[in-house]
């Protein structure tokens, strides 16, 4: 005879919860917290969270070195308070009203490097963008070869800064340089080697090497923004009788818009606060033709050893690019809104 299994009443189907589930657990265990906080809470806080190591680094990297550097901007901070910064006296402003004094020598050197350091940028800016857009107009098609043509673009990109510089400086010495080979000897352009890391030269040596390590960077993001625009766009147009020409004014810049304004403003910060170029092609005392504002600052932080004057310039620099950066925002944001 078979036993039936029918629980008889009042009786529990099983040793935990009176429902047969689990049994509750006495304690506070996790589950037992996180039911305690709303679940709003938690969907809002997950974020702040999962970006708390960046926020951590950010603070570590960036944010208490240039707070540091403020600081020490006040400071007569010479060689001589290198090894206990607490004993420096205080120079209030004395170290920004000498580094914007034009008449003074300190003022006057700061003034021409930010005046090359303009028109390098601009240059430099121009020519990366100019390239870039080039290139990435001319990869739109498919052709054979196209992905080895990308790969050779982009390898300046890819390659370390420092050996990239190294090599150019290479090239452009005056008597075992390939420049000059090229430039005397197997195309007959110019009857004697000039020098090219000395002298005016040096600025057309700096913006090369520069130029052609930085624009398969315009090149790899305008590329990106060319393939996402529809090609019913283009053939739209060629039924209707437009060109090439007109085709790259009505439809690919004016598509590129919001892609150029990120590629110029990201190309300004980095060529403007170059220092690694100008530093490896010419050493710790760049030409005054192209002595950039960061070689310069260096030069007065660790050359001559005042620290304090060189934090200032800093200063003065950061703020200088704060403003212009807002400027840019504000116009192109205005502009966007018109549109």
């Amino acid at each position: 005879m078979v036993a039936s299994t029918t629980p008889r009443p009042g009786a529990r189907r099983g040793s935990g919860s009176p429902e047969g589930g689990p049994p509750r657990s006495g304690g506070r265990g996790p589950g037992r917290v996180a039911a305690l906080i709303p679940v709003r809470l938690r969907r809002l806080g997950l974020p702040y969270l999962l970006i708390l190591p960046a926020i951590v680094l950010e603070l570590l990297i960036h944010v208490v070195p240039m707070l540091v550097g403020m600081w020490m901007s006040f400071l007569k901070l010479t060689q001589f308070f290198v090894r206990n910064w607490s004993a420096a006296p205080s120079a209030g402003l004395a170290n920004y009203e000498i580094a914007v004094d034009f008449d003074s020598a300190v003022g006057s050197s700061l003034l021409r490097s930010f005046v090359v350091t303009v028109a390098f940028t601009v240059l430099a800016v121009g020519l990366c963008w100019l390239l870039g857009t080039a290139a990435a107009v001319l990869m739109q098609g498919s052709f054979r070869g196209r992905g080895v043509l990308r790969t050779l673009f982009l390898t300046p990109y890819a390659l370390p800064a420092y050996a990239g510089v190294i090599t150019w400086s290479f090239m452009f010495q005056r008597d075992s340089g390939l420049v000059n080979h090229i430039l005397v000897e197997q195309s007959g352009l110019l009857d004697e080697r000039p020098f090219w890391l000395i002298g005016g030269n040096s600025f057309v040596a700096l913006l090369v090497t520069y130029v052609w390590r930085v624009w398969p960077f315009a090149f790899l993001v305008l590329m990106a923004g060319v393939q996402n625009i529809s090609d019913d766009l283009y053939e739209a147009s060629a039924i209707d009788g437009a060109g090439w020409w007109r085709q790259l004014r009505s439809i690919t810049l004016p598509m590129l818009r919001p892609v150029n304004q990120v590629v110029v403003l990201v190309l300004f910060l980095w060529t403007f606060n170059d220092f690694n170029t100008p530093y490896v092609l010419f050493g710790k005392s760049a030409p005054e033709e192209a002595d950039l504002i960061s070689i310069h600052i260096y030069q007065s932080s660790f050359v001559t050893w005042n620290f304090g004057s060189g934090s200032a310039m800093s200063v003065l620099l950061l703020l200088f690019l704060l403003l212009v950066t807002a400027v840019y925002l504000v116009a192109t944001s205005r502009r966007r809104t018109r549109a």
